[in-house]
This record gives structure tokens, C-alpha cells and sequence, in this order.
């Protein structure tokens, strides 16, 4: 009989009386098979703020979206509540940036002219908040996706003023650059820590594991400099120390605010496990260099070692991560660049085209899709029948045939023949974006 595996990974709420092990048990005896797993992020006192709502952390990405109310407590506010647990913390997006755009305004040679710009936007209904950045030559427009979006944005900026000389597009900073730019620092860190470590361990370990089986070498490392303080464990401790104090800095850190709340994490275990080699060790070589009949073994090589080890595997850690968003990176690139924007009158019929950027495309716009192109937006199709290739989204193999009334998925591919289709959901609500956000989240 094969049984098929299921992954309990979070509970939101459990009744008092119910536990985990029963849990288990039950889905066990419906023929599944099941295992907790514990979370290892400790978020319980990020959870427990007043204000919060609901934490969800994605360990695959390092990221967690909190659900809070802005009255009570403050971005800036949980990102200190982060770090005091002893985790670092970046701010990625804002949720009113799932209706928020950036445009970049050419033509602006004063302060004033980013005010009467301002001015004309908050006029627009719909539109909730405006903010200048006048050095940057970039306006920041807060909206209601249902009453209003950035194409009229751009047409109110560019029919500003009598000569007409502003000029808007959307601000050309990639969606996620912020969180592009920390992830390689981050990979670069670990990177030239592990390097360091590499050149102060390399010679404790030959001193320690190889050279003493040499015995031209091993005469030379025995020698007596005081007492029994042989010249290899002087070596050993001068190398070792950089290591554990100024190369393991972070994990003194972490574990500090770890323990300052009550808690133990990873850094915890190996601050703990490094410092009694390396204190013992270091016993070692005081009793040796005072006393002259006192003979022991230090341990040097195994705190190097071992947070040497330990940088190697974060950084390959922070690699496999950077894989993950890159797969993230190639679904948000199947979206086209443009879109053709049917005008249509009163009674329907087209009346003209416009070549648009697609991040432009706001609910209840009619796009054109020729054969061959990609989708633009989720819909469904007003005129035309054409076969679309869902492969990508869905993993359908066989183009699936599309006709009035039926739902299209951006992104897709246009087989044959030409298709109009109303756009319903942009954005954050779009499939492509909702998978994306089932990946960052696995």
C-alpha cells in the first residue's frame, strides 16, 4: 500500500484541550503520514506586540508578512521588535504597495513645479496619498486599483502646466531591487567571512592535525618557550582568537538577544560550543606556561573549525536562497513588456490602439492579444477565439481553446488568431502574482 506524505506545517489555532500528537495520530490513521515540524523561527514575541495580527514567516525566502494595524505600532516599530529577538531585519514592501507606483517626472526644474503636480493628483478621485521626492524627480501615488490606476496618472502629469513640458513614466527601479541588492551584500559578507576564517584556520588545523607527524616540523613546534608552553599552542591561540572573537562576532550577538528574551537559537549553540573548546584551550595553555610538570591538550583547532564550517554552510545557504529568487525572478518575466490598449466607443466598437506599458493596465481595459503574444492580464475574452498556451501556468500540455466568455491567465501564450479581453485582475491580484507568492512562502 503506498501512502501518500502530508507535511503539517503550521496550525493558526488549536483548541485547549487538542493537541499535536492527536493531530498526528488522526491523520495517521486516515491513512496519510504525518510529521511536526517545529518552527524555527522564533517569532512569538513579534507575534505577541500589541497591534499584530498574524505573522507568516517564509524560511525558503527569509522573509515574514505581518499583518498589523499602523494606528497601534509602525513598520519601523516591528523591525526593532525584529532585531531585538536577535534576527536582522530589511524592509521589503509596505502593503500599500500593492497600490502604490512610483513615476519619474522629467521636465521639473523646481520645488513648486513637484507641488502643482502634486496638487493635480490629489485632485483625481480615488487617489489616497501623493509623496514628492523633488531631488529624485519622483512622485509616489497611493490609489484604489477600482476607481482609478497610473495611466491617468500620467495623463493628468503630462497635461499639466500651460507649455506642457512635464513628462511622466514609471520610475525605473525594479520590483524587488532593494531585496536583490541586501541578498548579494549578504552573499558577499559571508562570503569574505568565511575567507578570513579560512586563512587563520588553515594554519591551527596544520599545526594541530598534520605537522606533528612531520618530525622536522613537530620538534620545532614542541619546543618549550615557558615552562611546558610549547611554541605549536602559542601559535594556536594567537591564530584561533581572531576567529572566535572578531570573525564570529555575529554569533555572540545573535545569541545575546536571543538570551536577553528568554530564548535559545542556533547562534546560542555554537557560541556555546566554541567557547568551551577555546576556553578550555586556553586553560590549558595557562597552566602549561605556569606550572613545569603539567602536561595537557588543547583544542584550538575545533572552535576554528567549527565556525569556519559553520560561515561555509551559511554561505551556501544564502547561495541555494538566491536560487529560489531567481526562479521568482523568470515567473514575474513571464509577463510581456507591453500591451495593445483597445479605445472603444459607446456601443463597442474600436475606435483605437495604443501600445502601452503592461504595468499600466488598470481593471475593465480591453487588450488586444495577436497570435503568438504573450497575455498581458487576467480576463476573459470579449471577441475573437484563438488556442493558448497554459503550460507555464497551469502545466497543461495541449493548447486550451479560447472563446467569448472564457477566462484567460496572463502570461500565457497566444497560439493563433487574434483575442480581445477585458482585464479584471492586475497587479497583486493576478494568478502569476498569487503563485509567486505560494513559492515565496513554501
Amino acid at each position: 500500500m503506498i501512502m501518500n506524505p502530508l507535511i503539517l506545517t503550521s496550525i493558526d489555532a488549536l483548541p485547549t484541550n487538542l493537541q499535536e500528537e492527536s493531530i498526528r495520530e488522526a491523520i495517521e490513521d486516515a491513512g496519510f503520514q504525518a510529521a511536526l515540524i517545529q518552527d524555527e523561527t522564533d517569532y512569538k514575541s513579534v507575534q505577541a506586540a500589541p497591534g499584530v495580527q498574524k505573522v507568516q514567516v517564509a524560511l525558503a525566502t527569509e522573509e515574514a508578512q505581518i499583518h498589523h494595524d499602523p494606528k497601534i505600532i509602525t513598520c519601523n516599530q516591528l523591525m526593532e521588535k525584529i532585531e531585538e529577538t536577535g534576527f536582522g531585519a530589511v524592509l521589503v514592501s509596505t502593503g500599500e504597495d500593492m497600490s502604490k507606483i512610483n513615476l519619474r517626472i522629467d521636465g521639473v526644474r523646481t520645488v513648486n513645479s513637484m507641488r502643482v503636480l502634486e496638487n493635480s493628483l490629489q485632485a483625481l478621485p480615488g487617489v489616497q496619498a501623493v509623496q514628492i521626492s523633488p531631488e529624485l524627480k519622483k512622485i509616489a501615488v497611493s490609489y484604489k486599483p477600482d476607481m482609478t490606476g497610473p495611466r491617468n496618472f500620467i495623463k493628468v502629469i503630462d497635461s499639466t502646466g500651460s507649455s506642457r513640458r512635464f513628462k511622466a513614466t514609471i520610475y525605473s527601479e525594479g520590483e524587488g531591487g532593494g531585496r536583490e541588492s541586501h541578498r548579494k551584500e549578504e552573499i558577499k559578507q559571508y562570503f569574505r567571512s568565511f575567507l578570513w576564517s579560512l586563512i587563520f584556520t588553515t594554519p591551527v588545523f596544520l599545526t594541530s592535525m598534520v605537522f606533528m607527524y612531520i618530525p622536522g616540523i613537530k620538534h620545532g613546534l614542541d619546543t618549550k618557550v615557558v615552562n611546558m608552553l610549547t611554541i605549536g599552542e602559542v601559535i594556536r591561540w594567537v591564530l584561533s582568537t581572531p576567529v572566535q572573537f572578531i570573525i564570529g562576532r555575529r554569533f555572540y550577538t545573535g545569541s545575546y538577544k536571543a538570551l536577553r528574551h528568554g530564548s535559545a537559537n542556533m547562534d546560542v549553540s555554537i557560541a556555546l560550543g566554541t567557547n568551551t573548546a577555546y576556553f578550555y584551550s586556553v586553560y590549558t595553555v595557562i597552566r602549561a606556561a605556569s606550572s613545569p610538570d603539567f602536561e595537557g591538550t588543547d583544542f584550538f583547532e575545533t572552535s576554528a573549525m567549527l565556525i569556519s564550517f559553520i560561515l561555509l554552510g551559511k554561505y551556501l545557504e544564502v547561495l541555494a536562497k538566491g536560487k529560489t529568487l531567481e526562479a521568482i525572478a523568470k515567473l514575474m518575466n513571464l509577463v510581456p513588456e507591453t500591451a495593445m490598449l483597445l479605445s472603444l466607443d459607446e456601443e463597442g466598437n474600436m475606435i483605437g490602439e495604443e501600445e502601452i506599458d503592461s504595468r499600466m493596465i488598470q481593471k475593465n481595459d480591453i487588450i488586444k492579444i495577436l497570435p503568438g503574444a504573450k497575455v498581458a492580464s487576467d480576463g476573459f475574452v470579449l471577441w475573437g477565439q484563438s488556442h493558448i498556451n497554459e503550460s507555464l501556468i497551469t502545466g497543461e500540455a495541449r493548447p486550451v481553446a479560447k472563446r467569448k466568455g472564457n477566462t484567460v491567465i496572463g502570461g500565457t501564450v497566444n497560439e493563433n488568431g487574434v483575442l480581445h479581453i477585458k482585464a479584471t485582475k492586475v497587479g497583486s491580484e493576478s494568478a502569476l502574482a498569487q503563485i509567486v507568492h505560494l513559492v515565496e512562502s513554501a
